[in-house]
């Protein structure tokens, strides 16, 4: 592989350097958009004591509820936590730290990471718990908490066609978190059903630019749907 070229040939590889107690964070909105096979590769890592940044914790069985249920995670920051049973009961025994975020704080807190700022304020969660020990401050008669951003090891992102550059396009409603994510990682690894030749990718419709992306990797995806709703 050349200096250019991000591409990698296993999810071993892809996954490289995943250790006990980092910081993952993981594109993806219910289960769609989700970089799946990725999280296989985590759970068959057996890493522990990750704490795991998305928008929520996958479902039982499936997407990020199959590290739960390997007792891998130790600390979620998210911003929902519902469709998953084992996810209410280890965050109900305290088995599980649990981080609940506004979902517009927790994409911003991201896109900050990503850019490299610090932290920012926000009206968002003022006078709830979620301000609790955070810094506030008054901006034109209106009361606003600092928020820190969010950044991680490794970043894992699930995306629709790349390049050998690591340039990445996503599908429809499938972009969701994974472009915030890819930013923040210092390490971005993504997994993407189609990788094209350099130079096949309309620059203008590029998502996340390669400079952002460690390593690409090429699969096929499950795409469960998270609830089916059929005509009677």
């Amino acid at each position: 592989m050349s200096g250019l070229d991000k591409r990698v040939s296993s999810y071993e590889e892809a996954l490289d350097g995943l250790t006990d107690g980092m910081t993952v964070l993981s594109g993806g909105f219910g289960l769609c958009g989700i970089p799946e096979n990725l999280i296989a590769e985590i759970r068959r890592r057996a890493v522990r004591d990750l704490t795991v940044v998305s928008n929520n914790c996958g479902v039982d069985g499936f997407g990020l509820g199959v590290l739960l249920e390997d007792r891998q995670i130790r600390k979620v920051i998210a911003s929902y936590v519902g469709e998953n049973d084992l996810f209410e009961r280890q965050l109900l025994s305290g088995e599980l730290e649990v981080e609940l975020t506004p979902q517009g704080s927790l994409a911003e807190k991201l896109r900050a990471g990503g850019a490299g700022i610090p932290a920012f304020f926000t009206a968002t969660g003022y006078g709830t718990p979620v301000a609790e020990g955070k810094e506030v401050r008054e901006f034109n008669g209106r009361q606003y908490i600092l928020e820190p951003a969010i950044t991680g090891d490794f970043a894992i992102v699930r995306g629709w066609k790349a390049d050998h550059y690591g340039n990445v396009i996503y599908r429809h409603t499938a972009q969701n978190f994974n472009p915030l994510v890819a930013t923040a990682g210092r390490i971005t690894v993504v997994e993407v059903e189609e990788i094209v030749a350099p130079g096949e990718l309309d620059p203008s419709q590029i998502h996340t630019p390669g400079i952002y992306v460690n390593r690409i990797i090429q699969s096929t995806f499950e795409k469960r749907i998270e609830k089916r709703t059929v005509r009677s």
